[in-house]
């Protein structure tokens, strides 16, 4: 939850270079970010892998006028629309982007290389048929933000009752890693975005800090393998909060201009 999917980079991204905010190197520069390179396979058109520049160009010649992040995990398909195989291949990375406009959709493939301490990562985002359809369990921008609010009392509360202290070196880091984010917020989600959205974007990394914090800070008052299974399973309706919110984010732009807001 700390950490920004691939796949919200391309989406965000992606979504202000096909609204004209950004130009293309701008755009492939924040998607891929500290990666060494991008390519895209399986393009229509293309009998070999390409680059992002010409991936996005060809994207929109195809219809597409909008990109929404998919961040599937078992038993909840957040933000799929099917077919089968392309949600397999999603929930095994646990995540994608779903096209808005035409039926395609793009699922990363990570691969590292390169001696410890000197590694380098290339992704190739396969491009595969999308079904048509509503994304799953999506909620508006206005639903995750109060969602988010009950879900950050829901979370200190059960840090509270199981006596997680929050304290430690792994506590620790995962709350500078927060604030961190928190300071260059507006940053995370690309120009053209509602301010609503960078503020429910920075509320859901909040709330995944402490979930960070209850299943990473050590054991606090829960010693038992049982009282740390009560931990993490009263920890999990929050955390699909969190991630709800955080496709609604991401997904805003399309949203709004699904709705005709833009």
């Amino acid at each position: 939850m700390l950490s920004e999917p691939r796949a919200g980079r391309l989406a965000a991204w992606g979504n202000a270079l096909l609204a004209g905010l950004v130009s293309p190197d701008d755009a492939v520069l924040a998607i891929v970010g500290e990666d060494a390179v991008h390519r895209v396979e399986g393009l229509p058109g293309e009998s070999a892998p390409v680059g992002l520049t010409l991936a996005l160009g060809r994207l929109r010649t195809l219809g597409v006028t909008g990109l929404r992040l998919a961040l599937p995990a078992p038993g909840h398909p957040l933000g799929l629309s099917g077919p089968p195989e392309f949600n397999a291949r999603a929930l095994d990375a646990e995540q994608a982007v779903v096209c808005y406009g035409a039926a395609f959709g793009l699922v990363p493939e990570v691969y590292e290389a390169g001696p410890e301490g000197d590694v380098h990562v290339e992704v190739v985002w396969h491009v595969l048929p999308v079904r048509e359809a509503p994304p799953a369990d999506v909620p508006s921008l206005g639903e995750a933000e109060r969602e988010l609010a009950e879900a950050l009392r829901d979370a200190t509360e059960v840090l509270t009752r199981l006596d997680v202290a929050g304290s430690g070196p792994v506590a620790e880091a995962a709350i500078d890693a927060y604030r961190a984010r928190a300071e260059r917020g507006r940053e995370v989600l690309a120009p053209g975005y509602p301010s609503r959205a960078v503020r429910v974007l920075e509320l859901a990394q909040r709330v995944g800090t402490l979930i960070v914090v209850a299943t990473e800070s050590g054991h606090g008052g829960a010693v038992s393998a049982s009282e740390m299974g009560a931990r993490r399973e009263a920890l999990r309706p929050v955390e699909r909060t969190a991630r709800r919110a955080q496709v609604a984010a991401y997904n805003s732009v399309v949203e709004e201009r699904e709705r005709g807001v833009r």
